[in-house]
């Protein structure tokens, strides 16, 4: 019965072959970056036209710095003085962005440049070089009374603008060290990043890649552009081959992988207690006065609601007609004979068009993202891997795409976006000085696209296949954003964890943990998910470990953005507005109050609630949609 259920299955999805959706996408990833056409790059010089305009600002950035230098004494003693120092530094730090962004998006185009690396350092160390001479603003700020601070407001009514900034300043007093202690520990910023640089280049250029012979003979050099788009071959024996050997590879390097890991975990470690944290995780979330609770909150609540992946999983075991669902099994499309690929034309008619609900002024966001040089598209060789979005406050943002054309590109170019245009309408609409909004809530932007994208396709397909072929894919990012980055959160958690009480990494300890929490998530012991041993190095591969509790913001993100899609497709207007309202906003108040202003209070269980409810009556509805093909 079991054998005939598979064979029905089989031969249902086979049906769906005729509807093949094959497009011809150019392929750039071992192509220099010179030779790839200008019209699939992003436009870097909307900042510089050249080296030599990069290297000017240096210096003028150099004299800005004297001159703030000269004027530091005096700065607080009255309002005037007070707003001239702000709208000074102001200028600096947005000076800065552009040395930054113009020296790390070249390098991120071509690691292996040495030229390129060797701007990126130096802008690096302005960085540094900035805080290391700006940290007496916030001692004299600490110095100052609310009293005085009020008065000053009042005389001169532009420094309203920076009332949020200093109030938290000032409720980091408890936190905030002696000015030379603090000058101190900015000087660490000259090395800050190596740790999490050398772990990137050792993924993305030193590591040799294997090469494997796929099942129809043909060689390919296993990458990491080749090794995502192959774990989601069509071929088990292929995805399962790219997978094993691109991990088994990875295992040779979990050593020097480990030390690297360890050293920026204490790197954290040492900051947290350097400013008098109880514990890094504590410290992080300080930052945007987001409670502990709200980041264990998470774990537990999804901890708690594996059945529904554990339910969408048994059903993709189904449909892709496997014996076994192994690991590697994950990111194949659940309809497995839909050869569905977008052209970059395409995705953009379908990005615009899903997104419509957001308005005119979304709209032309959008427009101005697909036409004015934002986007970087096409993977090349050299380039970083993955995707981001990076926002130049007074120019525009940029996104870096690595696009192969399948659905889950799609997705991502979305996603991307919805970081973009919260950076275009929080520029449009605030100073500078509250234009850097949290993670927090910027992944609640990127993922409220991703929802929208999918509620447009599933209202404007009528064909079950492709409904099927679309939910599969929402629940699969779901999947990826919920469930996996939450793992990594546990995961990352335990790793802060063990170095605060006085321990150290090792390959045993990090490879048993991570193996552990992935056979957890994914049913290994309830026959849901076989996880190899293989897998346990996967860890290497996340570059956000050493960003300090980022991921756990994805989750929170797309639970949050499940809530607040809802509200706009059931309330309408006046909750698109309060919507796009946080959104322009930036940083002008704390995270959770500008959520709450939106409509969602992430403090309480009710999104968390939804979300699983929602990921479930989408497993369902799979669930329907097969019965019905079935018959």
């Amino acid at each position: 019965m079991k054998v005939l259920k598979v064979l029905l299955m089989s031969f249902l999805l086979t049906q769906f072959s005729t509807l093949s959706f094959a497009q011809e996408i150019p392929d750039y990833s071992s192509t220099p970056r010179s030779e790839v056409p200008d019209q699939f790059k992003w436009k870097l010089d909307h900042i510089y036209k050249s080296v030599d305009e990069w290297k000017a600002d240096k210096t003028e950035f150099a004299k800005l710095i004297a001159q703030i230098e000269k004027d530091a004494p005096s700065w607080t003693t009255s309002p005037a003085k007070m707003l001239t120092m702000l709208e000074m530094v102001d200028r600096l730090y947005l000076k800065l962005i552009h040395i930054y962004a113009y020296a790390r998006r070249q390098y991120d185009m071509e690691m292996s440049n040495s030229q390129l690396s060797v701007m990126k350092g130096e802008a690096q160390s302005l960085w540094v070089d900035a805080g290391t001479k700006l940290t007496f603003m916030n001692d004299d700020i600490l110095k100052m009374d609310q009293k005085t601070i009020d008065s000053y407001i009042k005389q001169e009514p532009k420094l309203e603008t920076y009332r949020f900034s200093i109030e938290q300043i000032l409720r980091t007093k408890a936190h905030i060290l002696p000015l030379e202690q603090e000058k101190l520990i900015a000087l660490t910023g000259i090395f800050g990043n190596n740790i999490s640089d050398a772990a990137s280049i050792l993924n993305d250029v030193d590591m040799p890649s294997p090469e494997i012979t796929l099942s129809d003979g043909k060689k390919i050099e296993l990458n990491y552009a080749n090794f995502y788009k192959y774990r989601a071959a069509k071929n088990p024996e292929d995805r399962a081959l790219a997978v094993k050997t691109f991990w088994k590879n990875h295992k040779k390097f979990e050593n020097t992988f480990t030390v690297l890991f360890d050293g920026g975990m204490k790197q954290h470690l040492f900051n947290a207690k350097a400013r008098n944290f109880g514990s890094c995780l504590e410290a992080r979330l300080f930052q945007d006065n987001i409670d502990t609770s709200v980041y264990y909150q998470l774990i537990k609540s999804v901890k708690e609601n594996l059945n529904p992946l554990h339910r969408y999983i048994k059903l993709k075991q189904e449909l892709l007609g496997l014996p076994v669902f192994k690991y590697e099994d994950l990111y194949a499309s659940a309809v497995k004979n839909v050869d569905k690929l977008y052209t970059y034309d395409e995705a953009k008619d379908i990005v615009l068009k899903s997104l419509g609900i957001l308005g005119a002024e979304y709209q032309e966001g959008l427009n101005k993202a697909f036409n004015d040089g934002w986007i970087d598209v096409y993977p090349n060789k050299d380039k970083e891997s993955g995707a981001y979005s990076d926002g130049v406050y007074d120019i525009h943002p940029y996104v870096k795409m690595n696009y192969d054309g399948d659905f889950s590109n799609v997705s991502t170019l979305t996603h991307e976006l919805g970081h973009a245009l919260h950076s275009y309408l929080t520029a449009k609409y605030q100073p500078f000085v509250n234009s850097n909004y949290t993670t927090f809530l910027a992944e609640i932007a990127s993922t409220f696209n991703e929802s929208l994208l999918t509620d447009y396709l599933m209202k404007k397909e009528t064909d079950d296949y492709l409904k099927l072929f679309l939910i599969d894919n929402y629940l699969e990012r779901a999947r990826q954003t919920i469930y996996r980055q939450t793992l990594f959160a546990e995961f990352e958690l335990a790793m802060h964890q063990k170095v605060e009480e006085g321990g150290s990494l090792s390959p045993d300890f990090l490879n048993k943990l991570y193996l552990d929490l992935t056979r957890k998530y994914y049913g290994h012991d309830k026959g849901v998910t076989q996880v190899d041993d293989y897998i346990e190095v996967e860890w290497s591969k996340i570059p956000h470990f050493f960003m300090n509790y980022y991921v756990f913001q994805y989750s929170t993100g797309m639970i949050a953005s499940m809530a607040l899609v809802q509200n706009a497709l059931t309330k309408g207007q006046p909750a698109v507005d309060k919507y796009l309202g946080m959104l322009k906003a930036g940083n002008s108040d704390y995270s959770i109050k500008l959520l709450q202003n939106a409509g969602v209070d992430m403090t309480q269980p009710e999104p968390y609630k939804a979300a699983f409810e929602r990921f479930d009556t989408l497993v369902t509805e799979m669930e329907n949609i097969v019965k019905r093909l079935k018959k």
